[in-house]
């Protein structure tokens, strides 16, 4: 079972700046990449930023330039930085992770979600 847990959500000022941990735990081999999502109410789920494990990101446009995410391959841990929030930033945001799974005597990759954390950008 692998449980992925976010933290750093809260209320934050425009023009100030956030940051998102999401730490991955259970029984796995590795995580391969990470990757953020957000909903805003009445909004579909949106993909904010991914990244692998080694390195390769990429940004959604309304977050380019402002965002950053990155992992933290030894905590099993992933990041998200978002520098100059707006208000069009304020939704629930969720962590995603592809794990490397032990399966039978090979391996497999699977999916999993955390719980999200909101994020209010407001005056």
């Amino acid at each position: 079972q692998v449980h992925l847990v976010e933290s750093g959500g809260g209320l934050v000022q425009p023009g100030g700046s956030l940051r998102l941990s999401c730490v991955a735990s259970g029984s796995f081999v590795s995580v391969y990449s990470m990757a953020w999502y957000r909903q805003a109410p009445g909004k579909q789920r949106e993909l904010v930023a991914d990244t692998t494990h080694f390195g390769r990101t990429t940004y959604s446009d309304s977050v380019k330039g402002r965002a950053t995410i990155s992992m933290d391959n030894a905590k099993n841990t992933g990041y998200l930085q978002l520098e100059s929030p707006k208000p069009e930033d304020t939704a629930i945001y969720y962590c995603s992770a592809n794990v490397k799974l032990v399966w039978g005597g090979s391996w497999r990759f699977e999916d999993y979600w955390g719980q999200g954390t909101q994020v209010t950008v407001s005056t």
